[in-house]
């Protein structure tokens, strides 16, 4: 599996010959990726940093016959926009050719009370890679690699070292950081804690592709 980090929690994820984006929100950098050849978009929630219709029609544009795949709330907002989206939600799962997507999580993680509390839909890709979108959803089987989230009004950077110790991947790596002007503490501290812990974190440079 390559991975290539477009910024915040947008990635493109290449597996088994399929190109697969996620959450392509308004900290995503597209206007600096390869936006060809997508197959799949996936989106955990309706938030403005993971849902930007401007950036879907973009993708949209260069890919007519691009899948998109999300939750309940989120195929609403798409069919408003004239997209079909096939719902997989916690428990289901689909296929992309090869891959295997299971659904996982419900809700998104407090901010303050009922505040911003969306549904929230996580997936885990051909048994390989989990990105829970913005919760600490938790999952009891083994996790190869872990997108972990690092900032945001709904964590603080202790949950996500605890989150991370609790999934026990063997590689992690860093992403809803894309609000940061300087990204650094948000990584070096859970790089500190998780390597002392046998937790490999990979700190990816942006557009630039990586294997798991």
């Amino acid at each position: 599996m390559k991975i290539t980090k477009i910024g915040h929690c947008c990635m493109i994820i290449e597996e088994a010959g399929s190109k697969i984006l996620t959450d392509p929100g308004i900290w995503s950098n597209l206007s600096l990726a390869d936006l060809n050849n997508i197959d799949a978009v996936l989106i955990t929630h309706e938030h403005s940093d993971h849902y930007d219709p401007k950036a879907i029609k973009n993708i949209l544009d260069k890919n007519p016959r691009v899948k998109f795949i999300s939750n309940t709330s989120v195929s609403k907002l798409l069919k408003e926009l004239g997209i079909d989206c096939e719902v997989v939600e916690h428990g289901q799962s689909t296929k992309l050719g090869e891959i295997k997507i299971e659904a996982f999580g419900s809700k998104h993680a407090e901010i303050y009370k009922d505040l911003g509390q969306v549904q929230n839909t996580g997936f885990m890709l051909a048994d390989k890679l989990f990105y829970a979108g913005d919760a600490f959803t938790p999952i009891e089987r083994t996790v190869p690699t872990l997108a972990l989230p690092v900032c945001g009004p709904w964590l603080h950077i202790k949950e996500s070292i605890n989150y991370a110790l609790a999934v026990k991947p063997t590689y992690a790596f860093p992403v809803h950081d894309g609000m940061l002007k300087f990204p650094g503490p948000f990584h070096a501290m859970p790089k500190k804690i998780l390597e002392e812990n046998k937790i490999n974190f990979i700190t990816p440079e942006l557009l630039k592709p990586f294997d798991i």
